[in-house]
């Protein structure tokens, strides 16, 4: 339990500090227009190199075959856990090494026009946030399957809910990130790199998961996928 608790605040902080980095809060030691100074290319090739071993990391670590080999070394309760710190470490990683490319492509001068950006960038991801409830957020982060081994009690049975945004769009945890990630009333090409780079990695990790998604729930996915957006609604119907 206490490690499934410092996975669970290192992830946690981690997502804090991505709030921050985005929105380039001066007082922090690195953000998306704050780090390591090169030459734009060597800086592009670094930053392309972080978000790709972030998406690398995210994504094989989510699948069945890496999650069935992790349990020959970690505990199978701390499994998920595991995935959290491991998210937490690539992303300090892309904090502390990113390399910020500070050419203006937009700037938003007008103060309404800023504030309102700025209400998407908060609004984003408040939708990451509170759709990490509507699943189970102690379940997506490791903490209950710790707890259930505590107590011994059996995993529930996977049961397919769409509550609230679900009923949208498939995807609204990545719907919340690209809204985030795009809304900028300022955006650099460093910034604007970061926003494709993920973007690119979303609809990437999405295919994977939805393959997944379908392997548990059969039609029923199948079924959701016929009738829901996948990030934003009524677009992306499969």
């Amino acid at each position: 339990i206490l490690v499934a608790l410092g996975c669970y605040a290192a992830f946690f902080v981690a997502f804090v500090y991505l709030v921050g980095f985005l929105a380039g809060i001066p007082d922090l030691p690195t953000h998306i227009d704050k780090g390591m100074v090169a030459d734009p290319t060597i800086a592009a090739i670094w930053n392309i190199g972080l978000i790709t071993l972030f998406g690398i990391q995210h994504s094989v670590m989510a699948r069945k075959g890496f999650k069935t080999a992790l349990t020959r070394i970690v505990p199978q309760p701390l499994e998920r856990s595991t995935y959290c710190l491991a998210s937490a470490i690539v992303l300090a990683l892309l904090y502390l090494f990113w390399h910020p490319i500070p050419t203006v492509v937009w700037d938003i001068t007008n103060p309404l026009g800023r504030n309102l950006v700025w209400a998407l960038f908060l609004a984003g991801f408040g939708i990451v946030f509170i759709s990490t409830w509507l699943i189970n957020h102690f379940e997506l982060f490791g903490l209950a399957q710790v707890w259930r081994n505590w107590r011994g009690t059996p995993a529930h049975t996977p049961v397919m809910r769409m509550p609230f945004f679900y009923k949208l769009v498939r995807h609204p945890i990545y719907t919340g990130f690209l809204i985030a990630f795009w809304s900028a009333p300022t955006m650099t090409v460093g910034h604007l790199l970061f926003a494709v780079g993920m973007t690119v990695y979303i609809f990437i990790g999405i295919h994977y998961e939805e393959r997944d998604l379908v392997g548990l729930f059969g039609k029923d996915y199948e079924a959701y996928r016929k009738t829901v957006g996948k990030v934003i609604p009524g677009l992306g119907r499969a």
